[in-house]
């Protein structure tokens, strides 16, 4: 597989990820997307959960793959900061796996910190994500 289709399933993934995250949420049901035709399971939350969660470990090993790659390379400011939020997505989201083990025990406070984290971490990381695409493919100008 070349670079550009495994950035396309990269991509895939992420929105993926971003989707089955919502739909873990009750917004689906809430604002009538489970009601389109084709999209009731987008209301199974367990569905969505296992969903989820297989996700998350292709992209763990999307992440593993590229992250000596991204280590060897030039640091520009941009992709610190990008590389700092995934660290803080993986971060938080595997807290939030270690929560929803049957014998583990977490303080409310905690958990909703977590949650909170884990859904800032994800909005941070969609801005900064933007933010870093804008500056690599943005042509640069001499004066």
């Amino acid at each position: 597989m070349n670079n550009r289709a495994l950035t396309l399933v990269f991509r895939a993934v992420v929105i993926a990820l971003l989707f089955t995250g919502f739909a873990q949420m009750p917004i689906f049901a809430r604002y009538y997307l489970a009601d389109v035709p084709g999209f009731a399971w987008t209301a199974d939350y367990y569905l969505n959960h296992v969903l989820h969660y297989s996700l998350a470990i292709v992209l763990l090993v999307f992440l593993g793959w590229r992250l000596p790659l991204v280590l060897r390379g030039p640091w520009a400011a941009s992709g610190i900061v990008l590389g700092l939020c995934w660290a803080g997505v993986v971060l938080t989201g595997l807290i939030r796996v270690m929560k929803n083990q049957p014998d583990a025990y977490f303080s409310p406070n905690l958990v909703m910190w977590v949650d909170w984290a884990h859904l800032g971490l994800v909005i941070l990381l969609g801005v900064v994500s933007l933010a870093h695409a804008r500056t690599r493919t943005r042509p640069q100008r001499h004066a």
